[in-house]
């Protein structure tokens, strides 16, 4: 694929777009971040310059073009310079979960092989230094902050500041070797290798050149009409290849500004100080956000609920048409805008979502009734599909063509195709180069011609001729009766409900679907305490009567919607347990991403598997657990196995008729 026109006038790498940026608004507000309460800025000049003096301090530790640099820490202005300066020397800079144990960070460190890491604190500190003799090409490591470490052996342990420093001093040595390094970039150069999360197996080191990220990030920025004017919040995990596209791929290539909150814990006043005309989430974050608006007007006066509802039953009628530029009357316009003056704007800047031009959502699929909450509001919230193997962008919904159904149709530059099997593939310029060391999954997932394999079953929607996605290819199989078995759209429709924070459905090759299910912690704890229900743990809260009849009735209104689709029908739950422990991460029941691994779970959790088969009420289990300090331990209880209501198809028909 030829350069493009940008890439031939100079634009074929990071370090170009930071100069051009630099030097055409270099004034601009580049970086922020909140620190003690404080928000800090520094302009494109001043970042050109932190960067540029990084970028020598590498030099001087002996960076070597072709070099992997792991960065390890929340999302910071230094990580992204991080990232900027090793692309600078000719280093790869390869992003890693923050809250990745130490056995992970080993496997990817190893991988590639990683001769430099820049981590944040302490904590990461110790963790590279538990598998450091694990490490054989490992050598130093430049950490953030420097609290805790003053009598570490600082012979190759190294502080930011110190490192920045010390390319400054060597900057009439150094400078010239920097420019010819960068100088040397081009498209085909590799700009960042961005882990797979693992749902299966290991994770795989996705290779993505400057031609991948640039094009996608230039297409996707044309698509939305992004410029140097918008602000995002930077706070998805830094590994993850949607949190590389809108930080540093959009942003370097638009010129707009990253925002850095000051922790998790005040990400939403961060987040509403901002106020974003640009922002990312995945479902779960607006999910929370809605279940804590719910819960706060259940707390409210009676007036206060009624105009609310009153409000949001308008909102929802007309919102969404006033928004896509619909017709509507008169009357509704102006019933909304007093809405919006009362009711709809204070609450998007509650939100934190006053200023949004453009949302996206994607990961998993959002609830209907989600979805169409927040463009009732009038926020531009729209759906999109992608991988880390495309640079993100496989489709994207237009303005005015957004359906709460659908992922929308193939982003600029992109061709899609269904298989007979109706898997999905794609090709375009974001397409991956490699799955690093391992030629074998490479072939396999990306032909000859480019076309690369997602692994998600899908099929164009007849009346939109938008894309919509059924579940991962893998994970549909088949009913002990041949019928078709999509656990995945059965899961999601279960955690359209708050109440629910995860579920995981098993069926194939079997005559019935069950389900383990996750509560929400915070939503079921407030239904407590409004109830006055005391609890003293999850596992608690967990088996109180009161909440497993809720589940159920959640269960039962799933099958029910499912009992209407006759693909799916057969899918509905007949028995479930609530699960004693939330999935975690940390015990390898999911990825850092949050994508449940199915595999292990059914092994993990085969006691409570054979229960729901074998037409127990009840079983004793004992599972181990890992605890934040990184120590094991274990819980024990007693399992309730509860049998929901399964809808017949033909009692809708005749209940219907």
């Amino acid at each position: 694929m030829a350069q493009s026109p940008k890439a031939a006038g100079g634009l074929s790498s990071f370090p170009a777009l930071l100069q051009r940026n630099a030097s055409q608004f270099g004034d601009k507000a580049a970086y922020r971040e909140k620190e003690y309460g404080i928000w800090q800025s520094w302009s494109w000049a001043e970042a050109e310059k932190e960067i540029e003096a990084l970028a020598l301090g590498l030099l001087n530790l002996g960076v070597n073009p072709g070099d992997f640099v792991a960065i390890i820490g929340r999302n910071r202005p230094y990580f992204y310079w991080s990232m900027v300066a090793a692309q600078s020397v000719g280093a790869v800079p390869v992003p890693v979960y923050q809250d990745s144990a130490a056995e992970e960070m080993a496997y990817v460190m190893d991988h590639c092989g990683a001769r430099f890491a820049v981590v944040e604190d302490q904590e990461q500190v110790d963790k590279i230094i538990e598998i450091q003799d694990q490490l054989e090409q490992f050598e130093h490591m430049i950490y953030v902050d420097p609290r805790g470490l003053r009598k570490y052996d600082h012979r190759k342990l190294h502080e930011f500041s110190h490192v920045q420093d010390q390319g400054r001093a060597a900057h009439d040595e150094l400078i010239g070797e920097l420019k010819a390094r960068r100088e040397s970039l081009d498209y085909d150069s590799t700009c960042v290798m961005l882990y797979t999360s693992g749902t299966t197996g290991k994770p795989k080191g996705v290779v993505l050149s400057n031609r991948n990220i640039i094009e996608a990030s230039k297409s996707s920025a044309e698509f939305d009409r992004l410029d140097l004017n918008e602000e995002v919040l930077a706070y998805l995990p830094m590994a993850w290849v949607g949190d590389f596209i809108f930080s540093i791929g959009q942003a370097y290539w638009c010129g707009f500004c990253v925002n850095c909150p000051e922790s998790a814990d005040t990400m939403q006043t961060d987040l509403r100080e901002i106020g974003p005309t640009y922002y990312f989430a995945p479902p779960r974050v607006f999910e929370t956000q809605l279940t804590n608006v719910m819960i706060r007007m259940e707390d409210a006066g009676r007036f206060k609920q009624w105009l609310f509802h009153k409000s949001m039953a308008h909102a929802r009628k007309v919102g969404p048409s006033i928004l896509d530029g619909k017709p509507v009357g008169g009357w509704d316009r102006l019933k909304y805008w007093l809405g919006n003056l009362c009711i709809y704007g204070p609450l998007k800047d509650t939100l934190g979502f006053g200023r949004v031009r453009v949302g996206y959502t994607a990961g998993e699929a959002i609830g209907p009734e989600i979805f169409d909450f927040y463009r009732s509001l009038g926020i531009n919230l729209k759906q999109l599909y992608g991988q880390t193997e495309a640079s993100v962008f496989i489709t994207l919904q237009p303005d005015g063509e957004v359906h709460s159904d659908t992922v929308g149709v193939a982003a600029p530059g992109v061709e899609l195709r269904i298989a007979e099997n109706g898997e999905v593939f794609y090709r375009s310029p974001g397409t991956f180069e490699e799955y690093y060391k391992n030629p074998e999954s490479t072939a396999s997932t990306k032909d000859k011609e480019g076309w690369v394999a997602t692994g998600d079953a899908g099929f164009f929607d007849e009346e939109t001729g938008h894309l919509r996605i059924i579940d991962r290819a893998k994970d549909v199989g088949k009913m002990a009766d041949g019928a078709m078995f999509a656990p995945k759209y059965v899961e999601n429709k279960l955690k359209f409900f708050p109440n629910i924070l995860e579920a995981v459905v098993f069926g194939n090759q079997r005559e019935e679907c069950t389900a383990f299910i996750n509560i929400d912690l915070n939503a079921v704890g407030n239904w407590a305490e409004r109830n006055n229900i005391g609890y003293a743990s999850y596992q608690e809260l967990a088996g109180h009567p009161k909440v497993l009849d809720t589940i159920k009735t959640h269960v039962e209104e799933v099958n029910r919607s499912l009992a209407d689709d006759p693909m799916l029908a057969h899918c509905q739950v007949h028995r479930f347990i609530v699960l004693h422990k939330e999935l975690d991460a940390d015990d390898g029941e999911m990825t850092r991403t949050r994508k449940v691994r199915r595999g292990v779970i059914s092994e993990k959790f085969e006691d409570l598997l054979g229960a729901l088969y074998d037409g127990s009420d009840e079983i004793y289990t004992t599972t181990e657990v890992t605890y934040e300090d990184g120590r094991k331990g274990s819980i024990s209880a007693t399992l309730k196995v509860i049998s929901a209501e399964v809808t017949n198809m033909q009692d809708r028909k005749v209940a219907a008729e």
